[in-house]
């Protein structure tokens, strides 16, 4: 289990050159930054295969090919998991055309705190007390729902979310999968980290009816 001091929090999950920024582009995530191409990380090849293995995550949204999530190779200090977003300019289902920037428009970092949702929950806390003075510029909303991929009910995802006027946001979650089906996803659970810029915000919000 990873402990973390309170007080190295908003250095561990996010780097800035001022901590009362007002543009997430002003944030990292394992020094990935909004707005970056995501071939300075990935190769091509490796990002289409991305492609391939996350296209059904987000069936429940309008459009769910409009977008794709991208997990990068697991080589980080601070987090157990990191993906990304870039735009799906999709011609046949869900492949994309070339794009010379791929250019990324939302990072999440994730530590696994696996069938330990209390202890998630405590970590979520110190992180967003620390957030809010961070993020003084920005309101503050929490909320608690069953997860949309898991058509059970049965999974739960805490959230608090500070949104920027511009309408980008950034996430402290806690995800706390039903353990059948965190299994046959093959997923993890734990304390997530999310900074969406406002074109993958505007898509999250757009569920099926």
């Amino acid at each position: 289990m990873k402990k973390i001091l309170p007080l190295l929090f908003s250095f561990f999950f996010l780097s800035a050159p001022s901590v009362f920024a007002d543009n997430i582009s002003d944030f990292t995530i394992e020094g990935i930054s909004i707005g970056d191409s995501l071939l300075d990380y990935m190769t091509e090849d490796e990002i289409f295969e991305g492609i391939k293995f996350t296209k059904d995550w987000y069936y429940f949204l309008d459009n769910p090919y409009k977008y794709s999530q991208i997990n990068l190779p697991n080589t980080f200090s601070k987090y157990d998991f990191v993906s990304v977003f870039i735009k799906n300019n999709a011609t046949n289902e869900y492949i994309s055309d070339k794009n010379e920037e791929f250019k990324i428009l939302g990072s999440i970092g994730i530590i696994a705190y696996v069938e330990d949702f209390d202890e998630c929950k405590k970590e979520q806390n110190k992180v967003s007390d620390i957030f809010y003075r961070m993020f003084s510029n920005t309101q503050k909303t929490e909320t608690s729902y069953s997860h949309r991929s898991d058509p059970s009910g049965m999974s739960i995802k805490d959230d608090v979310i500070y949104s920027f006027d511009s309408g980008e946001y950034v996430v402290v979650s806690c995800e706390n999968f039903e353990e059948t089906f965190r299994l046959k996803k093959k997923w993890t659970e734990g304390l997530k980290i999310s900074i969406h810029s406002k074109e993958i915000v505007s898509w999250f919000l757009d569920t099926k009816r």
